[in-house]
């Protein structure tokens, strides 16, 4: 009788312990890659095709074995765009989930919030969809790698642009986000501005709307009532406000030139704004996803694979590059954790990855590409073309 039980007491026990050795394996053969970013809500869009990005080259590392064995696994929270639950995920990913690297986060506001986490907990943010200053920091912060051009090159490009052809800095008008953005975006033009000798800058009239709303109204009111038409409006937000405002806008200035940055979401905002698309200009940080550059190829070879009745787009090519470069850096250390990947990224100095130019990472520069590339609506299509051009 005293054998019988137990018998009954150690059979259950012998499963528990027999799961915790399976759960414990499955664990020891994943490698767990966090990303908090807008799934849901008006800038949807954009995390959406990151995150397709990312899945398409960690399907194929994993489709080919993995990286030493071990499979690459995307944990994606929608944070809406919104600093609060960008920080709770957060917290989750590094806390709850064990990610050793947090990657694609959507966001400067967002920005703000996980920063700091990443800071604290140590934890690897990389690639980050924003080209705010607070990413940017000189000397850069450990747990902070970039890929993507900042706002203030993506201004200057376009400020250096409508200079040569001819346009005035007072013709230049702004309509930005009203948060820190939108402020990244403002500063940069302002300060291109201020490299090409003008002084004046009080002068350039600014128009802001609230972050996830559509209340372009005010902000279009205020450009409209300064008193010298614009030329050229720089904008800084996101495609759904961006797209009714170019639409309102165009109403009453037919002739103005729309320069968006690449944040916007370039294939959304060309579906936002149908028959009124023609002429819009948006600067990538990645080259036209229809380039036959090797590495561009190699993303529309591997999105057909992965997701077939999807067309490629210039967000999903960057969080594809973004992917590549975690992937590589993982591929390099020796073991496995936190600080040994970012040792990896920082040791790898120059690198190609079939862009045309080459990218670079080391102790000094948290920052693998600084090329902006202008692209143009027409037809219903994204076209490069030369600022010499406009």
């Amino acid at each position: 009788m005293r054998h019988a039980l137990v018998i009954r007491f150690f059979k259950p026990l012998s499963i528990l312990l027999f799961s915790i050795v399976l759960s414990f394996n499955s664990m020891a053969d994943t490698i767990k890659i966090g990303m908090t970013t807008a799934l849901e809500g008006p800038a949807k869009g954009l995390g959406a095709n990151i995150k397709l990005g990312i899945d398409t080259y960690l399907n194929h590392i994993n489709r080919q074995g993995g990286v030493n064995g071990k499979q690459l696994e995307l944990i994606a929270l929608d944070d809406g765009y919104e600093p609060e639950r960008a920080g709770t995920n957060m917290r989750k990913l590094i806390d709850e989930e064990k990610v050793v690297a947090v990657i694609g986060n959507v966001g400067t506001p967002t920005a703000v919030v996980t920063v700091p986490i990443a800071n604290q907990h140590k934890t690897l943010l990389l690639g980050a969809v924003s080209g705010a200053g607070l990413l940017r920091k000189s000397p850069p912060d450990r747990y902070i790698i970039n890929y993507r051009a900042s706002y203030a090159e993506e201004t200057a490009a376009m400020i250096e642009g409508l200079l040569k052809a001819g346009i005035k800095p007072t013709e230049i008008a702004l309509f930005t986000q009203n948060d820190g953005y939108g402020d990244a975006g403002y500063n940069g033009a302002i300060a291109a501005l201020k490299k090409h000798g003008f002084t004046d800058t009080q002068k350039i009239i600014q128009g802001r709307y609230k972050r996830n709303t559509l209340n372009v109204e005010d902000a279009l009111s205020t450009i409209l009532n300064s008193s010298t038409d614009p030329r050229a409006i720089i904008m800084v937000g996101a495609y759904k406000p961006c797209a009714k405002f170019i639409a309102l806008a165009k109403q009453d200035l037919p002739q103005t030139l729309f320069l968006n940055v690449s944040f916007v979401g370039s294939i959304p905002l060309l579906q936002e704004l149908g028959e009124q698309a023609e002429g819009v200009i948006v600067t990538q940080v990645v080259p036209h996803f229809e380039s036959e550059l090797a590495g561009v190829k190699q993303f529309r070879q591997h999105l057909a694979a992965f997701e077939p009745r999807l067309e490629p787009g210039f967000l999903s090519l960057e969080g594809y590059i973004v992917a590549r470069i975690l992937v590589e850096g993982v591929k390099r250390t020796t073991s496995l954790n936190r600080e040994s990947i970012i040792d990896s990224l920082e040791s790898m100095g120059s690198f190609e990855l079939g862009l045309g130019s080459a990218q670079r990472l080391s102790t000094t520069e948290h920052q693998a590409s600084h090329s902006v590339w202008p692209t143009r609506i027409s037809g219903g299509h994204f076209v490069s073309f030369d600022w010499k051009d406009l």
